[in-house]
């Protein structure tokens, strides 16, 4: 039998979003957006995983799919964002 993987439980607050993957957290600050989005999440901000995993980096496969998270949940709450 296969394995799951856990998901990735994306909170949206008002300045942050916030990404849980098992017992690990990345919370980031979100900018204002412009016509375009609603807000902007700078990638640079998404390295590392919070304390205390926070001598962990977030590696290339794993920010690619907390960034189609962030999407999808964006996507239900109606909202647009952009990655910069």
């Amino acid at each position: 039998m296969a394995r799951r993987r856990a998901q990735y439980e994306v909170e949206i607050t008002e300045g942050a979003v916030r990404v849980r993957h098992g017992e690990r957290v990345a919370s980031v600050q979100v900018s204002a957006g412009d016509e375009d989005a609603d807000f902007v999440v700078r990638l640079d901000e998404l390295s590392h995983w919070d304390a205390p995993h926070q001598d962990e980096d977030i590696e290339i496969e794993e920010l690619h799919r907390i960034l189609l998270a962030i999407e999808e949940q964006c996507e239900r709450h109606g909202l647009n964002v952009a990655f910069e």
